[in-house]
């Protein structure tokens, strides 16, 4: 599996599963329809508490990046959520911010933190 946690980032474990698997489906990593562990098994391999994985995956789900099949398994889903495009900038906007924040404490120019932002739009296949 891809997914890595750090414990002593200060961010939550379940945040950072549900960023990876976003992170992995962006990539192609996780294509539709790939089968993601059981919350079980990927809290018996990451070594926490199934809690912490059963929401981080409910979390998913809400979002509409995977989808439970009752018996059958947690699957990535089969379509990107049809969000209207102000929800989408709404959700984008407070990590955006973050970036613009943490670029200007560094002291990095705009046209800077701008590259860096492209960069890693062309790592995820240069969608634009």
């Amino acid at each position: 599996m891809l997914i890595h946690i750090n414990p002593s980032t200060g961010v939550p474990i379940y945040c950072q599963i549900e960023s990876q698997v976003k992170q992995a489906v962006a990539a192609g990593a996780f294509r539709e329809g790939y089968a993601l562990p059981s919350v079980r098994k990927l809290a018996a391999e990451l070594r926490i508490n199934p809690n912490t994985v059963a929401r981080a995956y409910q979390e998913l789900e809400r979002s509409g990046v995977i989808r439970t099949v009752p018996g059958g398994g947690t699957f990535v889903a089969d379509n990107v959520p049809g969000l209207l495009k102000s929800e989408k900038i709404r959700r984008l906007r407070p990590l955006v911010r973050q970036v613009a924040v943490e670029g200007t404490q560094l002291r990095l120019t705009s046209p800077e933190i701008l590259g860096l932002v492209a960069e890693e739009l062309e790592k995820l296949g240069g969608r634009r």
